[in-house]
């Protein structure tokens, strides 16, 4: 490997601010702000949002259920016999 040309890979706290929830994670991220947890000291980025808080892996998914052609047309005609 050439030297001096790879970021610093280290532990970040990433901090997930709408359900308050904190990870440490190794991460080439760079950043100035550092914040202690757990008793240690690390960088510190702050998310809108992650797995935690987000609908997808918390199981709180709203389906939108849209309709295709053929799904109206059996609800508007449903089991009728069309052929006369």
């Amino acid at each position: 490997m050439k030297a001096d040309i790879h970021p610093e890979y280290r532990d970040v706290l990433f901090h997930d601010t709408s359900s308050d929830t904190f990870f440490v994670v190794g991460s080439t991220v760079s950043t100035s702000d550092t914040k202690d947890y757990e008793g240690q000291t690390y960088p510190y980025i702050t998310l809108d949002i992650s797995s935690a808080s987000h609908p997808f892996y918390t199981g709180k998914q709203k389906v939108a259920q849209s309709d295709g052609r053929v799904a109206k047309f059996n609800k508007r005609f449903g089991g009728r016999n069309l052929k006369g």
